[in-house]
């Protein structure tokens, strides 16, 4: 059993290596603040939504037309999940407000995991870019 939790765990290093070489960058995925318990003003709906950046990497990007690809690295989006308290990626890329690369909000319209040995290596993503 060790041997299998050891390479799985080697298939992520081997993806996130890959992703570097290949021009591993970061990213940032905007997901909503977390409420602040006791505050009358947001219990009510009066305060002003707040939001934070969580850092991914690496990651790798790709834009042919009008569809963007994010490969974002397992680990990453583990440490993540970890921070937050979310129970899958999937739920974490869902309520996501979306994905900003280089100073441009993309939405994340899905999520697929890439798998080796039962164990996602890595997540991709399909953006849609913003109107202009």
């Amino acid at each position: 059993m060790d041997d299998l939790l050891q390479s799985s765990d080697g298939v992520m290093r081997g993806a996130d290596a890959l992703m570097r070489a290949a021009g591993g960058r970061t990213v940032l995925l905007r997901v909503a603040a977390p409420a602040v318990p006791g505050n009358d003003a947001e219990q009510l709906g009066l305060a002003t939504p707040e939001f934070q950046d969580l850092v991914l990497g690496p990651a790798t990007f790709s834009k042919a037309n009008s569809v963007a690809k994010l490969m974002v690295s397992a680990s990453a989006v583990y440490a993540a999940l970890g921070s937050l308290g979310y129970d899958s990626a999937t739920v974490l890329f869902e309520t996501a407000v979306g994905v900003k690369i280089d100073d441009v909000m993309y939405e994340i319209t899905n999520s697929v995991a890439s798998q080796a040995m039962g164990q996602p290596y890595c997540y991709c993503l399909t953006l849609k870019p913003p109107v202009r």
